[in-house]
């Protein structure tokens, strides 16, 4: 079976902001083409879809990613239609966890809490809705040893959307890890940046003496403006064989091509506000190999006209267009969505559509392309 991605190519311009800081609260940063450069991690860009996904999927196709699994199985234990006690289903959510492999403690009590804490596993695991569910069922009906193949069978079966996508690594237990179908970049600024720093006072509402003439709060913030490069691929075949199922694949695809797209990190939003959307998109379906454009930005691009939008959409359009040239060939299909007329070399690197469409296009083109092979 041929191997298919879908690729995802966003310019977008950022001002002032703090989108995803380091330990020190500096915006974050990279060395690229020998000049520093904003950088947002492909983590802090991933929550942000999977944030997204909550308004984007069914709650059924949804999951967590938590150390409280014991928890979060016990409360679908003592609810309908189970009714089990607490304590009943803490032992057989314990008993779950157990056969799962996984070790769970009991985390450190709370000196003010009257509650026993409930275990925690040792690390973050991610689980789909519906493997909770199994999970839960398997707890409630097993009277005796639950068995590591049932346990397993449970937790290895409907990923659902969210984990296909995303994957899942369980180091005490390698047969329960899923291949992840995507891969995020680091978005990169397309030019160099400067960090700047926002020195701020707030007053005191409530001053009673005149002669008190001091803020009762001074600080500063760090943050950076810049047009960034943001790239992903979903590996089609990987997200088919994590779902087993063609229309559900199609689904997935197009889910990610629009949470990536229209999802934004929420670092410092409430000081900066830094709500943008994409200035332009390409969506490209590839056979054989993903292909990241990023190369086109090692040289930066200077602000010809003040900006970097158009001279980073022209370096993109020029740079897919020499490595589809050289190495890569024509893309199965590619769509486009742009922003006024600074995006225009971004019209010739595929058809321009809506986003509504633009995600149609993606869920039907995948779905013709793996029914074509099957």
């Amino acid at each position: 079976m041929s191997s298919y991605y879908v690729d995802i190519h966003v310019i977008q311009s950022v001002p002032p902001s703090n989108v995803n800081r380091d330990d020190t609260g500096s915006p974050k940063s990279a060395l690229y083409g020998g000049v520093r450069r904003a950088r947002v991690s492909s983590q802090a860009w991933k929550k942000a879809v999977r944030t997204s996904f909550k308004d984007l999927l069914p709650a059924s196709q949804s999951g967590v990613r938590t150390l409280r699994v014991v928890e979060l199985l016990m409360n679908r234990l003592t609810a309908d239609p189970y009714g089990l006690s607490e304590e009943d289903a803490r032992d057989r959510a314990l008993a779950v966890v157990k056969a799962l492999g996984l070790k769970a403690e009991k985390p450190r009590a709370k000196s003010d809490s009257p509650k026993e804490p409930i275990e925690r596993t040792q690390y973050l695991v991610f689980y789909s809705n519906q493997q909770l569910d199994r999970l839960a069922e398997l707890a409630a009906s097993t009277e005796g040893k639950i068995s590591a193949p049932d346990a397993k069978k449970a937790a290895d079966s409907d990923h659902g959307i969210e984990v296909a996508l995303f994957g899942r690594m369980v180091a005490d237990s390698k047969d329960l890890n899923v291949d992840s179908a995507v891969q995020v970049a680091h978005a990169l600024s397309t030019h160099a940046v400067e960090t700047e720093a926002d020195y701020f006072t707030a007053v005191d509402d409530y001053k009673l003496d005149e002669d008190d003439a001091g803020a009762g709060m001074i600080g500063t913030v760090e943050f950076t403006s810049e047009t960034l490069y943001r790239f992903a691929t979903v590996a089609v075949s990987t997200l088919e064989g994590n779902l087993g199922d063609v229309d559900l694949t199609a689904d997935a695809a197009a889910a990610f091509v629009r949470g990536f797209v229209m999802s934004m990190p929420t670092g410092k939003q409430n000081t900066f506000a830094n709500n943008t959307i994409p200035d332009a998109v390409v969506v490209q379906i590839r056979k054989g190999r993903s292909a990241s454009f990023v190369g086109a930005f090692e040289e930066p691009v200077t602000s010809g006209n003040g900006g970097f939008v158009a001279e980073s959409c022209r370096a993109l359009a020029a740079y897919a267009h020499d490595c589809e040239e050289a190495f890569l060939g024509a893309p199965e299909a590619s769509f486009v969505i742009r922003v006024g007329s600074r995006t225009e070399a971004i019209g010739a690197m595929g058809t321009p559509m809506p986003m509504d469409d633009l995600v149609s296009s993606v869920r039907d083109t995948v779905t013709s392309l793996l029914r074509g092979e099957s």
